[in-house]
């Protein structure tokens, strides 16, 4: 095999793992500078129970949104101005979709509304109450969110996302 071959293939790699990354890197990802700061939807504690967990592709495994710690019966307020799109069960939950500026979409569940689609909510604004089913245990509520139509991690909007902290290499902890 030649320098030149050697190169060329080594260029083409490194073109496929960019081309790979950016498209893993496109779930759960967003510019946290060009998110709005949205309003915590539940009241009390503000804990995670299940934290967002992206896909390594768009059909694959992953956790795509937050469940957060709540109760049955708390009351949901609507983190952001928006549009009720959907209103309804799906499988054995109850859901609550709103659409907001900017592209993004949230999604409640399990939560019981007497929204329908098209009432316009406002930031603060009671959208219903956690009730039981789907995955989250019970009394929890999963927020997932869609930007343009992908996944992001809900925790961006409401500013929670620590920082990241390096640790020294190779010292014992």
């Amino acid at each position: 095999m030649s320098l030149h071959s050697r190169t060329w293939s080594g260029s083409v790699i490194g073109l496929l793992l960019l081309v790979l990354l950016a498209t893993l890197g496109s779930f759960g990802t967003a510019e946290a500078s060009d998110l709005p700061r949205w309003r915590w939807p539940l009241l009390g504690t503000r804990a995670v129970v299940e934290p967002f967990r992206a896909p390594a592709h768009e059909y694959g495994a992953g956790h795509r949104g937050v469940d957060l710690v709540s109760s049955v019966g708390a009351i949901a307020v609507a983190p952001a101005d928006g549009v009720i799109a959907f209103r309804g069960t799906v499988v054995d939950r109850p859901l609550l979709t709103i659409t907001h500026a900017g592209g993004l979409v949230t999604t409640f569940e399990p939560l019981r509304s007497t929204l329908d689609p098209g009432d316009a909510v406002s930031a603060g604004q009671e959208i219903g109450t956690v009730d039981v089913g789907g995955h989250t245990p019970a009394g929890a509520l999963h927020i997932g969110v869609r930007r343009d139509g992908a996944y992001i991690n809900p925790l961006l909007l409401f500013g929670d996302i620590p920082r990241s902290i390096l640790l020294p290499c190779c010292a014992p902890l």
